[in-house]
């Protein structure tokens, strides 16, 4: 399960107990700009759980310095050894430029973070003179004994392959289609060991209908946004034209194939088909992102653990 930035920071502890009890894999700590920190929610998580892993999608490149960064992914390796999933993204520009740090050359920018973050987390003395990394002898004094793959919170075809050359896995944002997981690895090279994470939005209802209802006005908003996403979807000029004539009736009635693809969205039954097609495409970790209002995202906790038993 994801743990959206919107959910109150003291919740997160209930919600690690009880996807660890309850027999689920994974916590996903969403970090946004200005919302709640992910490295101080990944540490509640880790310390009141005993076989969770919990990961953190994502680090702003840019928003800490690479030491920094892998000062905190280290002491996290420490806190929980190998249950702790560190991502690394560009961050939203936007976001990076009200902070003052907003990079000429974002793609630059997270490949430097990204290599120096896998050498300092690899014990080396890092000297580097990048545009963005500048660092002098710096070394970690407690790297990880078992090193974390990074992964990176791409979308686009140059970020994807700048993932394969430099980092262990990609974390892509939902909607995290079959299709796109294809196209993500094979934009990334698909190298040897490659890991694969994504977000997927999450909506189970005992009415198909009622859940196409409650999650079409958000795709429309995707659509709008000309998610890159959806562009890998077979049927994305279909459903585009529907949207453009119908609105967001034309996607509750979009034929359920189309759903199944695009998410873990409808009946438990149709989650769990969704879940099945991500892993045939080569995924290994699944984030089903419930609403981020919590008085009706964290009822979707038990759909997360019947679906882990199943």
């Amino acid at each position: 399960m994801c743990f959206p930035r919107t959910f109150p920071a003291a919740l997160v502890s209930d919600v690690a107990r009880r996807l660890d009890q309850g027999g689920a894999d994974d916590l996903w700590i969403i970090e946004d700009c200005f919302y709640t920190s992910g490295p101080s929610l990944a540490a509640t998580a880790l310390s009141v759980s005993e076989r969770l892993t919990v990961g953190i999608g994502i680090l702003p490149a840019v928003a800490r310095t690479a030491p920094i960064t892998a000062m905190e992914i280290a002491t996290l390796c420490a806190l929980a050894p190998g249950r702790f999933l560190p991502g690394i993204g560009h961050g939203v520009q936007e976001w990076m430029d009200q902070m003052g740090v907003r990079p000429t050359s974002p793609l630059t920018a997270l490949e430097e973070v990204t290599v120096a973050v896998n050498r300092l987390l690899a014990g080396e003395k890092v000297t580097m003179d990048g545009k963005t990394v500048q660092l002098r002898d710096v070394q970690l004094d407690a790297p990880p004994a078992e090193v974390p793959p990074i992964l990176l919170g791409v979308q686009g075809p140059k970020s994807l392959a700048l993932a394969g050359r430099v980092a262990g896995g990609v974390v892509l944002a939902e909607p995290a289609s079959p299709s796109y997981v294809r196209f993500a690895l094979e934009q990334a090279g698909s190298p040897e060991g490659f890991v694969m994470a994504v977000f997927s939005a999450f909506c189970v209802r005992g009415d198909r209908k009622a859940a196409y209802e409650w999650t079409a006005p958000w795709l429309g908003g995707l659509i709008d946004a000309k998610n890159p996403g959806l562009r890998t979807l077979p049927f994305y000029d279909d459903m585009v034209s529907r949207y453009a004539e119908s609105g967001v009736a034309g996607l509750v009635s979009m034929p359920h194939d189309w759903w199944l693809e695009l998410g873990p969205i409808g009946t438990l039954d149709d989650a769990a088909a969704h879940l099945d097609a991500l892993d045939a495409a080569g995924v290994h970790h699944i984030g089903l992102f419930p609403d981020p209002e919590v008085e009706h995202g964290l009822p979707q906790l038990d759909h997360v653990l019947e679906l882990a038993n199943r």
